[in-house]
């Protein structure tokens, strides 16, 4: 049997987390930032293309999810639905 990719899981949780609306830049790499290279969440979810980023004059920058992770959250979510049914 394989084992779930624990990176998948947590970039899942990174997407939940940042939610329907945009977030601070420096919110969220305050909080999902790492140094270790086995588990590159915020890495994986930029090389994914999860993660739009704006940065307006005179604004604090900010992330939001993209098409690609809405779609990618909403695609999780249903697999947790019917897996739980």
């Amino acid at each position: 049997m394989l084992m779930p990719d624990p990176v998948d899981a947590l970039v899942t949780d990174l997407l939940e987390w940042i939610g329907p609306t945009p977030r601070a830049t420096a919110e969220v790499l305050d909080a999902w930032r790492t140094s270790c290279p086995r588990l590159p969440v915020w890495e994986e979810a930029n090389a994914r293309g999860f993660i739009e980023h704006r940065h307006e004059s005179g604004c604090a920058a900010t992330v939001s999810l993209s098409a690609a992770g809405r779609q990618h959250l909403a695609r999780q979510r249903n697999r947790a639905a019917s897996t739980s049914s």
